[in-house]
């Protein structure tokens, strides 16, 4: 495979991958919806619980399409 940047292989994979795909959507997902409580100028305790929740799993699904990346990412021998 030839050599891809971050963001050509972030592109590659959304073409290409249906479990990148999917994980990536929902990351944007999680991220409409944290940003949807950031913008309240009043949090509640249960808002700043979900916020809290969302971020958490944003980052697990951020965790798991970097693993995926680095699968497809060609070894640097050196």
């Amino acid at each position: 495979m030839e050599k891809f940047s971050q963001e050509e292989l972030k592109a590659y994979l959304m073409r290409s991958n249906e479990e990148f795909r999917t994980l990536a959507e929902k990351h944007a997902e999680y991220k409409r919806l944290i940003d949807q409580i950031e913008q309240k100028p009043h949090l509640t305790e249960q808002d700043e619980i979900e916020e809290h929740r969302l971020k958490k799993l944003k980052l697990h699904l951020k965790d798991q399409m970097q693993a995926i990346m680095s699968r497809h990412r060609p070894s640097q021998v050196a």
